[in-house]
């Protein structure tokens, strides 16, 4: 009598054969890459007004430089400019403490104009994570300071980057959203919710405006 033919092997592989090929579809149909076009941006967050002690305050204007805010590759930046000039001034009556940034390919005299720096008002050079070989630490451990205001550009450069690592730091944030900027409004709008929704992060931010923060 012949012996049946055992099929199990077979069977078997092709099955394997057959999920293993069914999986890259079935996560790329999860992927968020899929449905892209149709996620819907979270409403908008409300900012509220800040009055700030500034003795224990710091104004961080980050990379308000030629190369990285210009009519031709940030026009926002340029927008910005004059309401963060603003703020600079109050900050600058109320003695906070006033610390600048410039991108690593420049040189102190390319921050914008109206922002200049004044004798005496620190700047460090670095990347888009301002703490990252510089003195930045060290010269808010100097002057006591507990808060940070983070302006600048890009968004999604210098200001998240130095943003996230003072929160992770101790500091306390104030994000004033037309005080960041980038090449693109989305890159803004993401950032704004990353420091608004990140662990951690989002405990130590508060989001305002630049016309609504004051000092006592």
């Amino acid at each position: 009598m012949p012996r049946p033919t055992r099929l199990v092997g077979p069977l078997t592989r092709l099955a394997t054969i057959l999920l293993t090929a069914a999986i890259p579809q079935a996560a790329q149909a999860q992927s968020v890459l899929n449905t892209w076009s149709s996620v819907k941006p979270p409403a908008a967050p409300k900012p509220v007004a800040v009055t700030l002690n500034p003795k224990t305050t710091a104004l961080l204007l980050l990379d308000f430089v030629s190369q990285t805010c210009n009519a031709t590759h940030r026009p926002r930046c340029l927008a910005s400019v004059k309401p963060v000039a603003a703020l600079l001034a109050r900050a600058r009556a109320a003695h906070a403490t006033i610390l600048y940034s410039y991108v690593l390919s420049g040189h102190p005299a390319d921050i914008n104009p109206a922002l200049a720096p004044r004798p005496g008002e620190a700047m460090v050079q670095s990347g888009p994570d301002k703490f990252l070989h510089t003195n930045l630490a060290a010269l808010l451990r100097a002057d006591h300071i507990r808060t940070v205001i983070v302006t600048g550009t890009a968004a999604e450069g210098a200001v998240l980057a130095t943003g996230a690592q003072a929160a992770y730091r101790g500091y306390r944030i104030i994000l004033p959203a037309d005080g960041l900027s980038a090449a693109h409004r989305y890159a803004e709008q993401y950032t704004i919710w990353d420091f608004l929704n990140a662990p951690f992060l989002s405990n130590r931010t508060t989001l305002t405006t630049l016309g609504e923060i004051h000092f006592r």
